[in-house]
């Protein structure tokens, strides 16, 4: 037998057996009739709740369920050259096993109990690597959680996993690090997962774990999102806590969800919305998170609202077939009950927009490590860029954010909250919403599909880098069909500030009225309809 031919054999048989709890792992020696004669829970494509309601039933426990989870990455991850997890947690069956205890015990579950989480490399985690994607910090281990993490662990959430990064999430276009190398997109393998939270968006998608963290300076949580047929949630700055992440630039940073719902990530920002007092941002938060998120998912929620479409965002080298996609969005919006309001123009758009951009990696890294303590193995940006050890395409990145680092002023390349030029920005954009009393604005995540492999000039379309870095306002992307090749696209809504019950009653009632998230073939053997080719 050919060499070549084993990964695929492999992964032939695992399709058959790395799917199902009941058929993976130990199954207890008593179960009751009652479960015995209930279907075997399957985790492909399970939600928060399918995972809960089968440790209810008894047809599936935490060890089995996380158990199933590490065989499907052994399975497909590198055998298939997905190459999404850098590493998975050594603990997480026996933190599986106190949670199985535990509701043996209380027969509570909490919120996310025994939810597998799969955490993009930049969050520190205890006790377990973190390296932001860098060789540089290989082998370092942090002693607490990042905010976020602590708060799904608390909520009963279990680290899975790591996820491979665009190395110190420079990379918007690829999810290519010194530590792991290179994450392709689990649709098609010939193209890439968009960057810098490609390794979360590929592991989610293929079903390794239930829902992810990434991170979005620009583009990291909803790019990757849209290109991998995703739900990502780039929340309101100062929404949530951003310590105990490694920074791109902090001014423009969100921490946040990335699921195959918007259930499921509304879920997760309900455990880590609001104050943290390691995060100043987040005093904004004050006043401004709900009892609970969950309340906003309603079916019929774009029953009369009113939906304005951004016509200067799909301007620029659209794609044929993504925008046949999004104007069958706009008549999927309208048949689910919206009011669209076509064409809004945003006054100074163009000259806003601009130069809102401010380098400042080397004033927020070295702070974000000098906190970490002697243990790091690195300590400053510069020593960063003596060890030599990083992907080479970010080389040039490295340099120019130690040579050309812009200042921080109290008034320029600050927060969204003090900085006058994104204040400007935001007040336009509000101002229109305002003048057409509208819930939210639309637009294509990426008017492309997604580049090729090793093409670093077939980056384009994105329009996540726009609006929301720089105004501070929530973004969402959710799925919006297929293109070429099997290849996803998502559409974007942009709401008001903390207007995140509003953007999830939306994004929710869109998911629901179109149904339009499938599973990567490859791991299925069902392939997604794509439009028809122009």
């Amino acid at each position: 037998m050919r060499p070549r031919f084993l990964p695929v054999i492999y992964s032939l048989f695992a399709l058959l057996l790395f799917n199902s709890c009941a058929k993976l792992a130990h199954t207890p020696a008593k179960q009751s009739a009652a479960a015995k004669k209930k279907t075997p829970f399957s985790v492909q494509e399970a939600t928060i709740a399918d995972i809960h309601k089968a440790f209810e039933e008894g047809t599936c426990t935490c060890e089995q369920l996380v158990t199933t989870y590490l065989h499907r990455i052994k399975a497909y991850d590198q055998p298939t050259r997905l190459n999404s997890i850098i590493l998975t947690n050594p603990n997480a069956l026996a933190t599986a096993r106190q949670l199985d205890q535990e509701y043996a015990q209380t027969k509570q579950l909490r919120k996310l109990h025994c939810i597998p989480l799969i955490v993009k490399d930049n969050y520190n985690t205890a006790g377990l690597q973190t390296t932001a994607g860098s060789l540089a910090m290989k082998g370092f281990a942090p002693d607490r959680d990042a905010y976020q993490v602590k708060a799904l662990k608390d909520a009963g959430a279990i680290v899975l996993a790591k996820a491979n990064m665009a190395e110190w999430a420079f990379s918007p276009k690829v999810t290519i690090s010194s530590i792991a190398g290179e994450t392709l997109n689990p649709y098609n393998l010939a193209f890439v997962p968009a960057g810098s939270s490609g390794g979360t968006a590929a592991a989610v998608a293929a079903n390794f774990g239930m829902v992810g963290l990434g991170t979005d300076t620009g583009n990291s949580i909803r790019g990757p999102s849209s290109h991998t047929a995703l739900v990502g949630f780039r929340t309101t700055l100062g929404l949530t806590s951003r310590s105990g992440i490694a920074p791109l630039y902090l001014r423009n940073d969100v921490g946040g969800p990335m699921a195959r719902t918007v259930e499921d990530a509304t879920k997760v920002l309900e455990v880590i919305a609001g104050y943290d007092p390691a995060d100043p941002l987040t005093e904004h938060s004050r006043g401004e998170v709900p009892e609970n998120y969950r309340q906003f998912l309603d079916r019929n929620g774009l029953k009369g609202a009113r939906i304005g479409v951004l016509r200067a965002l799909t301007e620029a080298t659209p794609d044929t077939q993504v925008m046949a996609l999004f104007e069958q969005a706009i008549t999927d919006l309208r048949r689910l009950g919206a009011v669209v309001v076509d064409s809004v123009e945003i006054k100074d758009f163009d000259s806003l927009r601009e130069n809102q951009w401010c380098a400042v990696f080397r004033h927020d890294i070295n702070q974000y490590l000098f906190a970490l303590g002697d243990s790091v193995p690195v300590s400053s940006l510069e020593e960063i860029i003596a060890s030599g050890k990083y992907a080479p395409y970010i080389a040039d990145d490295l340099k120019y954010q130690y040579t050309q680092a812009d200042a921080v002023g109290e008034t320029i390349c600050t927060d969204a909250y003090t900085d006058l030029k994104r204040i400007s920005f935001r007040e336009a954009v509000e101002a229109a919403m305002d003048a057409q009393q509208l819930d939210a604005l639309i637009y294509p995540t990426w008017t492309n599909p997604p580049a090729r492999v090793g093409d670093m000039e077939g980056y384009k379309g994105d329009n996540s880098q726009v609006i929301a870095p720089h105004t501070g306002q929530p973004a969402f992307t959710v799925p919006m069909g297929y293109t070429y090749e099997n290849l996803p696209a998502g559409l974007q809504f942009l709401g008001r500030m903390f207007g995140e019950p509003t953007l999830i009653r939306l994004t929710y009632a869109y998911e629901q009225g179109t149904k339009h998230r499938r599973p990567p073939a490859r791991l299925t053997g069902k392939a997604p309809k794509p439009v028809t080719k122009n």
